[in-house]
């Protein structure tokens, strides 16, 4: 073999080797993160759920409150669910005995119901327990099969495994959209409260009260 044959031979291996490695660099094109930030992040969507009650003058008759007592308790209802009341008419006793079977969940009314589907006949009020999930989607992503990047990208499954468990974790997932709220009371003010309690007990021996005696032996 000449200079010359092996020289365009050699010119021919490099080339293909350049093809070969624009080719894997291409795989993810149109998906490179150069950052790292995580392109996986919770997805928080919400679902409506609804029971019509029959109204009874000013409020709801014993067999619909144990009807809608029964339907929450279908519903597995848990904290993080949001109960609301739509009542054409507004009555304050529908409100009160709604809100009276809610409380032994532990939640409360909300101001305003969302909109549902259908019309709410005469004579009836809507229930409605709006309930969100929260999930990650398109993950887990095993399509990078190799595990490295040829242009030193964040892996397109970036973030999956711990966005993930924390969209499984919380227990609202409107706290991954707005945040909690509270009611003006900050955590120092509750823990300062506590101790205030406590410091200002009375001693069980004041007033001249003396602790009772116990021996340690037997009768």
């Amino acid at each position: 073999m000449t200079y010359r044959t092996k020289r365009i031979a050699g010119m021919v291996l490099a080339t293909t080797l350049g093809f070969g490695l624009s080719a894997c660099g291409s795989m993810n094109t149109g998906e490179q993160n150069m950052s790292l930030n995580s392109v996986a992040q919770p997805v928080v969507e919400r679902q409506n759920f609804a029971l019509d009650l029959a109204t009874a003058g000013n409020g709801l008759a014993a067999s619909e409150q144990a009807r809608l007592a029964d339907w929450f308790e279908t519903m597995d209802l848990r904290y993080g669910d949001r109960i609301a009341l739509d009542d054409p008419v507004g009555s304050p006793g529908v409100r009160r005995d709604v809100a009276a079977v809610a409380s032994r969940y532990g939640l409360l009314l909300s101001e305003t119901a969302p909109v549902t589907e259908g019309y709410i006949d005469p004579g009836s009020a809507r229930v409605v327990v709006t309930r969100s999930i929260a999930y990650v989607p398109d993950c887990p992503v095993w399509r990078d099969q190799y595990g490295f990047q040829v242009g030193n990208q964040t892996s397109a499954g970036f973030g999956c495994a711990v966005n993930s468990n924390i969209a499984a974790m919380v227990a609202d997932p409107e706290h991954l959209l707005n945040g909690a709220s509270n009611n003006g009371d900050t955590v120092v003010m509750t823990s300062n409260r506590a101790i205030g309690s406590y410091r200002d007990a009375q001693p069980t021996g004041r007033g001249g009260t003396t602790l009772p005696e116990v021996s340690s032996e037997g009768d």
